[in-house]
């Protein structure tokens, strides 16, 4: 199960969090995931393995850029790649050029770390932090939004098959 925790302040239940409220300024999920760390690293930065999972975008990680092409072949939001450690970190920019709203707002970061545990189990956290100027990308991505991302990418790590 991924449950996200904050370093911060909290959302509201409902992921709408009041106008006066702060929002949580980081997002952090942790994942198990039955997979060697270089194949986590390969569905995280690869187009064929993305689309299966990240609602059907073909992200591309390079060390200079991370590119998020949306199924029509639109720029979901690509951005700067800022650490590219394989198979353990990848950080990067987040901008979500899909929704108007989201593409308005200035870029926010991401971290991927994959951390090799005992009987081929990894522990994959994943960071969405400098959201404080990101108040719609914040709600976009609270709860089910990374929680759906995350679960899919073990799902299909695991069974060979999407979720869905």
């Amino acid at each position: 199960m991924t449950e996200p925790s904050t370093l911060s302040s909290t959302l509201s239940s409902t992921d709408q969090a009041p106008a006066a409220e702060t929002l949580v300024p980081a997002q952090v999920y942790h994942v198990f995931i039955k997979a060697a760390p270089e194949a986590i690293w390969e569905a995280i930065t690869s187009p064929e393995w993305s689309e299966r999972y990240f609602y059907g975008a073909r992200i591309t990680v390079t060390p200079d850029e991370y590119r998020s092409l949306g199924p029509d072949g639109s720029d979901w939001g690509s951005s700067r790649t800022i650490e590219f450690d394989p198979p353990k970190r990848l950080v990067h920019g987040w901008r979500s050029l899909y929704d108007p709203e989201l593409a308005a707002e200035p870029e926010s970061r991401v971290t991927w770390e994959i951390s090799p545990g005992e009987d081929g189990v990894c522990l994959l956290t994943v960071t969405h932090d400098r959201l404080e100027s990101a108040p719609a990308t914040a709600r976009s991505v609270a709860g089910t939004g990374w929680m759906r991302v995350l679960s899919g990418l073990k799902t299909v790590l695991e069974t060979g098959e999407p979720m869905s």
